[in-house]
């Protein structure tokens, strides 16, 4: 089974649903779309949202977890053993203000933490390639320092020093 979702952030993520019917997979599908209006009969099931308890059960149970890549959805993934692969929301599609997704899905890609994909052949290659490893976080200690880091600055609160282990 394909675990996709596009998260609960209120734009659309319709380029990254239409990517994933686009490849005609024939395997069980599903899908929690958001607001997006992308549909397919291809979907074994199609949600607009699952509580976290049902997400978390269907990244378990996935072979693959493709999804937006949003910081929560990409450690829940990694915290329950799965390394996403991962479509970044970009500004200049209107699915989202900016693009952070983009800038956390290729530093996540560049650390083996996520794979990530632009269009379906990167993401065909993906799924064909069982690019499923493990997912893990330990090991990388930049990245508690660059959300702390991150978070203090949209916060503007000032940021106390790493802790001892993560």
């Amino acid at each position: 089974m394909i675990f996709v979702s596009v998260g609960t952030h209120e734009a659309p993520f319709d380029r990254m649903l239409q990517t994933v019917f686009d490849l005609g997979l024939d395997e069980e599908l599903v899908v929690q779309y958001g607001p997006s209006a992308v549909r397919s009969d291809r979907a074994t099931t199609q949600v607009e949202y699952l509580d976290f308890d049902e997400v978390v059960r269907n990244i378990r149970e996935a072979r693959a977890v493709v999804m937006h890549a949003g910081v929560g959805s990409v450690m829940i993934s990694l915290a329950n053993g799965k390394r996403p692969i991962v479509m970044a929301r970009r500004a200049e599609f209107g699915e989202h203000v900016d693009d952070h997704q983009l800038e956390l899905a290729r530093r996540m890609h560049a650390s083996g933490l996520a794979t990530h994909v632009d269009d379906a052949d990167a993401l065909a290659a993906a799924l064909a390639a069982d690019a499923q490893a493990p997912g893990r976080m330990s090991g990388v200690p930049w990245l508690g320092e660059d959300l702390g880091g991150y978070l203090a600055e949209q916060l503007g609160t000032p940021r106390s020093s790493p802790a001892a282990s993560y």
